[in-house]
């Protein structure tokens, strides 16, 4: 049960408690959020024992705590079973004139030391030793010349059995190397004492024995040693020693020698006796006592050390390994001054101030406080800002406080009055740490700290963008406010205010980096707004005549890095016309130009091109392109104004245009020989290479034709032919634009392709005799060339009465004859002009009558040699046998119908009617099949009826199925020959057939 003296306590404890550090976060942007929790980050518990006497002195190390009482005797307790515990009599095993002056515990809580100082001068100071595992104690005996003030503990030892070598300090000034061991009872020991001023050599107590030399630090003025601490620097062979007074701090580094890998330190020591005393720091002071206390990291590794001293703490960050020529251990030393008094000394007279009462009689250091034991409380002090964050007061009711330890191993740390024990809790003392760091302006240590706590990490990046604000460093805090939640428009008018506007564009570059793709707005408005300061930064210079210099290049490359982010790239997509706007009206052409490039925005590019008239520059990122759209778009504006390259590059293109795309380009500009000539070369290409068969393009290219160049037209009207479903024009314009256009020629070709022969020879009529001749030979129809010659014949002799021209007609047509164009011949003209032809002619006529004598004598005796065959057959017979089978099923023929021919093969009726059939076409078959059936229905009345042929009907329909199914032997006739490429085993059977041959 918890006494009345412990919850006054407890609630002085919760009274005197420093505030913690919160603060509403609107400045950040996260709104009322509490900064810390409301755990205390110091508190303290009173352990359930109580000791047999007041306690005097007190050791903890590894849950294992050694308390000294008044009455001589120890109280020992293994922390992890507390009901357990353990009174030992020390003073039975010392000397008497002695008193108790400081109890000293290994790390690993096995090995005890007590240090007794003399009552009087009868007395001597001894030093006695008490394993964990013994009740008994042991006098080093050879140490009663020496009153051992501190111990130095080996931090590397892991033995139970030793302390391996241990650095001991006296009362006057003498540092001395020692190694304890603990044996069945049995002490040994082996120390190595050193005196500055020259070697000497002291035995110790029985056992081992091993020479040493001492080592005065106090110079023969009795100065004590009241901390020494020394520890290995990263697994090499140096090793530092920290070594303090009453008002000095010395530091040693070098490397020992190892004999059966324990370390001697004596050679450390040895570099120091022949150079000057340096390497020291000296704090005036009237007590006579300071402290020494290390803190280590989570790898047992010591980081900072602490100094007690009358004006205060001294602290720094150790360094040992970054030691070369200087003569400091430490970084960052500073001297941390007590926290004030609250009344409580101030109302005591100076006589009646002591030293715990104004300065702290021991502390213990942990990362980021000093907890400091006064007398009758318990301060702990910031060492980032010196404040007091923590007081704890005790009552007189637990006595005056004698000690507070920190447990070097488990880290636990403890307070002890004369009546009571009491342990500290320290909470996560690092949740305020980001804040001091930030208010000492030291960021990176305070984010550091916030254990990416993003509330914590905003208002640091609020202080220090202000801070580089305040300092004109404007760029750097446009940075770092983009990481911050503060007001996008209270930063941007902080910027604009004092017209920093390259500081601007830093914070709305990082801003826009920072935003998700889904903060569509708002980054259109700042790619809009940055586009803006560019453009104007970029039109500020140019009219002030700095288009060349440094700061307009590099704005210039600036604006295209931004340009080219893909989140601009992405943004110009819904923004784009805003942007073409803004560059429009500052007239920017060259940025505009650029940006329609980024954006693929060829058309705009194109567009802008022409519009400052360089077409060959439009042109060539036509070209450029894989957008045959575009070529469609710009051609009629390139072809009016470079003709010939613009042909060129869509003769480029090749197939990958649609020529009939191009036709309102062509249409546009036709309007000079150049253009029409170019128009042409490019139609004649893709006509000439790609076989192009659209009729707009050939009608088209037929009316150039005709327009521009007859002879090209009648070389294209040659190259079409003569065959009208081949030609690719339309055939009825082509002649009515000829017509109109006085092209006759073609129109005598057109009209013949037409089929209109008599109107293609009458106008060919007009124009050469030739040409209608040649049109008269086209028809394929004898009839209509002996018109068209006829009428040749008549225009020739009707016009010139030429007669021998019209004998040279009756040989180059063969249809006519004299006596077809005697009637175009005047009455004048006498048979005697004709006589030759005439005769000719008739000789002809005579000619042509013996060849069909010939024939007719040629035909009959055919005719006999028929008749002959025929009744030759008719004689004609075939013995059959018995034994003789079917040709294609082996089975006896005479068992059933059969077909005989002549060729000795022989087949039943139905086995030759299934082989044949399935090659018979589908007319032959389906007739068959009707014979079949009429054979099958007909009545034996029916079947008997004569037919025309003078044959019984039955005989009639035998005789048809015969001539279908027996009309060739099948293995002899052309049903063999169509089945050379048919397997010898059908697919159907193939299975079958495989098994059997298996």
């Amino acid at each position: 049960m918890t006494s009345i003296f412990d919850q006054f306590e407890q609630a002085s404890q919760i009274s005197q408690r420093a505030p913690p550090v919160s603060e509403p976060m609107t400045s950040s942007g996260y709104i009322n959020m509490q900064m810390d929790d409301n755990t205390p980050m110091f508190s303290k518990q009173k352990m359930n024992f109580n000791p047999s006497d007041l306690i005097t002195h007190v050791a903890v190390a590894s849950d294992y705590l050694v308390l000294a009482m008044a009455n001589g005797k120890l109280f020992r307790l293994d922390l992890k079973m507390p009901d357990q515990h353990e009174e030992i009599h020390y003073a039975k095993f010392v000397q008497p004139n002695t008193k108790l002056s400081n109890i000293f515990l290994d790390p690993l809580g096995q090995h005890l030391l007590l240090a007794l100082s003399p009552r009087n001068k009868d007395g001597n100071p001894e030093l006695v030793y008490l394993h964990r595992a013994r009740s008994k104690l042991k006098s080093v005996s050879k140490s009663r010349n020496y009153e051992v003030t501190e111990v130095g503990w080996n931090y590397e030892n892991k033995s139970t059995s030793t302390t391996g070598p241990i650095l001991l300090g006296t009362s006057q000034g003498h540092i001395l190397e020692t190694e304890l061991e603990a044996d069945n009872d049995k002490m040994f020991s082996g120390s190595q004492q050193y005196w500055r001023q020259l070697p000497n050599y002291l035995p110790l107590y029985g056992g081992k024995e091993v020479d040493g030399l001492i080592f005065d630090i106090g110079k023969g003025t009795e100065t004590p040693i009241t901390g020494i601490q020394f520890h290995r620097v990263n697994s090499t062979t140096k090793y530092f020693i920290f070594v303090t007074t009453p008002t000095r701090l010395y530091q040693f580094i070098g490397h020992a020698v190892f004999t059966d890998n324990k370390p001697s330190l004596q050679t450390i020591f040895h570099a120091y006796l022949t150079i000057p005393e340096t390497g020291f720091q000296e704090i005036p002071s009237t007590l006579k006592y300071s402290r020494l206390q290390f803190y280590f990291d989570k790898t047992d590794t010591p980081k900072t050390f602490a100094w007690l001293t009358e004006p205060g703490i001294f602290y720094g960050q150790l360094d040992p390994t970054s030691q070369q020529n200087s003569n400091s251990l430490f970084t960052q030393g500073e001297l941390i001054n007590y926290p004030p008094e609250k009344g409580d000394a101030k109302d005591k007279t100076p006589e009646k101030i002591e030293p715990g009462d104004k300065t702290p009689l021991a502390f213990v250091l942990t990362e980021f406080h000093a907890i400091l034991m006064y007398s009758d409380k318990v301060k702990a002090v910031s060492l980032l800002n010196q404040e007091l964050v923590y007081q704890d007061t005790y009552s007189e009711a637990h006595g005056k406080l004698k000690n507070i330890v920190k447990d070097p191993v488990r880290r636990t740390i403890w307070a002890v009055t004369d009546k009571a024990v009491f342990r500290y809790k320290v909470i996560r003392e690092e949740r305020n740490v980001w804040s001091i760091y930030s208010d000492k302006e030291e960021f990176d240590l305070a984010k550091e700290y916030c254990h990416n706590n993003p509330a914590f990490i905003d208002i640091i990046n609020v202080k220090q963008a202000g801070l580089l604000f305040s300092k004109g460093d404007y760029e750097k805090s446009a940075e770092t406010f983009a990481d911050t939640q503060s007001s996008f428009e209270t930063v941007c008018l902080k910027f604009l205010e004092v017209d920093q506007v390259n500081a601007l564009k830093v914070y709305l570059s990082r801003r826009l980096d920072a935003l998700n793709d889904d903060d569509k707005t708002l980054i259109s408005m700042i790619v809009i707004w940055m586009t803006e300061l560019y453009l104007s930064q970029l039109g500020t210079l140019r009219r002030t005549g700095k288009e060349d210099s440094q700061e307009f290049h590099q704005i210039q490359s600036d604006f295209e890095v931004f340009l080219l982010q893909p989140k601009v790239v992405k943004c110009m997509q819904h923004v784009k016309s805003v942007i073409y706007d803004l560059m429009s009206s500052h007239g920017d052409k060259q940025n505009l130009i650029k940006l329609t490039i980024i954006n693929e925005d060829y058309e705009n590019v194109i567009e802008q091109n022409i519009h400052k008239k360089s077409f060959l520059e439009a042109l060539k990122i036509l070209q450029g392109l894989q957008r045959p759209d575009l070529y469609y778009q710009f051609a009629p504006m390139l072809m009016e104004d470079i003709p010939k390259q613009m042909v060129n590059a869509l003769i480029a293109q090749g197939p990958r245009l649609v020529p009939s795309k191009l036709l309102p380009a062509f249409l546009a500009c036709e309007n000079d020989e150049e253009h029409v000539s170019e128009i042409i070369r490019y139609l004649e290409f893709m006509l000439q290479n790609f076989n192009v068969k659209d009729k707009a393009i050939h009608n088209y290219l037929l009316t150039l034709y005709a327009e521009k160049d007859e002879p090209a037209l009648m070389r294209y009207l040659s190259r079409q032919g003569q065959d009208l479903a081949l030609v690719n024009f339309d055939v009825h314009y082509a002649l009515r634009l000829c017509h109109e256009k006085g092209l006759l020629e073609a129109c005598v070709k057109l009209s013949a392709l037409l089929g209109l022969w008599e109107a293609a020879v009458e106008l060919a009529l007009d124009v050469d005799v030739s040409l209608a001749k040649s049109v008269a030979s086209l028809p394929e129809e004898t009839e209509m060339q002996r018109r068209l010659w006829l009428t040749i014949a008549e225009h020739v002799i009707m016009k010139n009465q030429d007669l021998k021209e019209a004998m040279s007609l009756l040989e180059e047509c063969p249809l006519i004859k004299i006596e077809d164009i005697l009637p175009f011949f005047s009455d004048v003209v006498t048979i005697d002009h004709f006589r030759e032809p005439i005769c000719q002619s008739l000789q002809e006529y005579n000619t042509q009558i013996e060849e069909l004598k010939a024939e007719m004598e040629d035909a009959s005796k055919s005719a006999e040699c028929v008749r002959a065959e025929i009744q030759s057959f008719r004689n004609r017979s075939v013995i059959v046998s018995v034994s003789d089978a079917c040709c294609l099923c082996d089975i006896a023929l005479l068992l059933r119908p059969f077909y005989l021919f002549p060729c000795a093969h022989r087949f039943h009726s139905d086995c030759l009617l299934t082989e044949i059939q399935p090659t018979l076409g589908a007319a032959k078959r389906s007739k068959l099949a009707d014979l079949q059936r009429q054979l099958s229905v007909l009545s034996g009345i029916e079947l008997a009826t004569v037919t025309s042929s003078g044959l019984p009907l039955r005989e009639a329909l035998r005789n048809e199925i015969d001539d279908i199914v027996a009309g060739e032997c099948v293995f002899c006739g052309e049903y063999m020959i169509a089945c050379i490429d048919r397997p010898f085993i059908a697919d159907e059977d193939w299975e079958r057939v495989l098994k059997e041959w298996e």
